[in-house]
């Protein structure tokens, strides 16, 4: 069962994350990210752990797991996106079990449904379409030089769909997420797949916890059967 009431979170819009969160994108992103390392002299055994690129933007994920600076992560960004793009196809990141369903009808619900993610926003997009998810009423990503933080990005997808903070909620797997929508002043309830990613956003305080669709429907007062 969802830790946390049923039916609690029945806003009138609901954003989701996609890394992590609407599609399993770890494995694509470990890939290009040990290809980068790699390629820039950084021995595996030396970094942390590639989980912790799933989520944030990648400069911040590189000064994360290798302990660099920020200059010398933005070093490795190049490298990064272009092995990401060349190395990956949809079939690399499929969607989570009943995540289209849930998109699905919350749609059908009438609710309104937005993507805010720290992807950039073109890979988003692409990446988006390319997979069997429901049109979204927004999707909104990192620019460059333009929104760089999560919270600029759920800020801005609200700004988007003419939305208040106070009738939206958002789903995420990781801190991030939580602290982005606290300080819009939506909610945010966490997903997670393991004990670790339930630690972290337990520790940055999420307002429910899920462990997969069915639990998240609960959640938003969604009903996935027929």
């Amino acid at each position: 069962m969802a830790q946390g009431s049923e039916g609690r979170f029945d806003r009138p819009v609901v954003l989701f994350d996609f890394d992590g969160t609407l599609a399993d994108t770890g494995p694509a992103v470990k890939r290009a990210a040990e290809y980068t390392l790699r390629t820039h002299g950084f021995s595996l055994d030396a970094v942390g752990d590639l989980q912790l690129l799933i989520g944030p933007p990648i400069v911040d994920g590189f000064m994360e797991v290798a302990h660099l600076t920020r200059e010398e992560a933005e070093g490795l960004v190049e490298t990064y996106r272009a092995a990401f793009a060349q190395m990956t196809r949809p079939e690399d990141y499929p969607v989570f079990p009943g995540m289209a369903e849930l998109v699905a009808a919350l749609s059908a619900a009438g609710r309104t449904v937005g993507v805010a993610t720290s992807r950039l926003q073109g890979s988003a997009e692409q990446m988006i379409s390319s997979l069997p998810l429901p049109p979204f009423d927004a999707i909104v990503g990192r620019i460059d030089g333009v929104r760089h933080t999560k919270e600029a990005c759920v800020r801005a997808c609200l700004e988007r769909l003419g939305a208040a903070p106070g009738d939206a909620v958002l789903v995420g797997d990781r801190r991030f997420d939580v602290e982005g929508a606290h300080a819009v002043g939506l909610p945010c309830i966490g997903i997670y797949r393991d004990e670790d990613a339930r630690a972290e956003l337990e520790r940055a305080g999420a307002d429910a916890l899920c462990t997969d669709a069915d639990e998240l429907a609960a959640l938003l007062g969604c009903s996935l059967t027929a």
